[in-house]
């Protein structure tokens, strides 16, 4: 089966990052389309993805279309039951699903105040109550999960659709210097040394594209992924 996704752009979209790593960390092969943000460009190209609305969007050889990132892990999971996209124990899986939705839906605060930033690394960034009652909330979950972890770094051992959606959340506690336990720091870690992640940062970084409406007005450090 062939596949094609659009995406926007690597170094700010954390939406088209977690569609991608569907395909990237899965060993799915996909034809990228980039779709650069704040373009006029922008909605003519997503004419030719309808009825998407916003990026990211998959489609496969055989017309079938996924206009969301959810959408795509559980069209990706029904085409391809030999590939693991979520844990083969039921409590597990239950847990993986639950956290991935949560993840879709909520943590509105850390994400409103930390846009994903793959160029630079914020210095100075002050977390307000709401955003600190996300990371809290984000560990509880991450440590449920690896309550039930086998053996790997990942949220339940090995890779799963759960810690492509957490990816971007990674990425921002990573960016932002935000203090979390040293077990969700660990993941996080883990997330920095992903080689596929490493992958999409580094193309990211080629187009050396800034997007002055991610500016938080801070002092910069280099992203801590070298």
């Amino acid at each position: 089966m062939s596949y094609e996704l659009l995406i926007g752009d690597r170094s700010y979209s954390s939406w088209s990052l977690r569609g991608w790593l569907l395909f990237a960390a899965f060993d799915l092969p996909v034809r990228v389309v980039v779709n650069e943000m704040y373009r006029d460009s922008f909605r003519a190209t997503l004419d030719d993805w309808a009825p998407a609305r916003t990026v990211p969007v998959a489609r496969a050889g055989d017309g079938a279309l996924w206009s969301d990132s959810l959408a795509i892990a559980e069209g990706l999971a029904e085409r391809h039951p030999d590939i693991a996209f979520w844990p083969k124990d039921p409590a597990a899986r239950a847990l993986a699903r639950s956290i991935t939705a949560e993840m879709h839906s909520g943590h509105t605060a850390l994400r409103s105040a930390c846009p994903m930033n793959l160029r630079v690394k914020w210095e100075g960034f002050a977390p307000d109550d709401a955003v600190l009652a996300d990371l809290a909330r984000i560990e509880t979950l991450w440590a449920a999960a690896r309550r039930l972890a086998g053996d790997g770094p990942w949220l339940f051992g090995a890779y799963t659709v759960a810690d492509a959606f957490y990816a971007p959340v990674a990425m921002r506690i990573a960016g932002y210097g935000l203090s979390v336990g040293a077990g969700a720091q660990r993941y996080v870690e883990a997330h920095l040394a992903h080689a596929p992640l490493r992958a999409w940062r580094a193309e990211g970084e080629a187009r050396d594209r800034t997007l002055e409406v991610y500016d938080m007005g801070l002092p910069t450090a280099p992203f801590p992924m070298s």
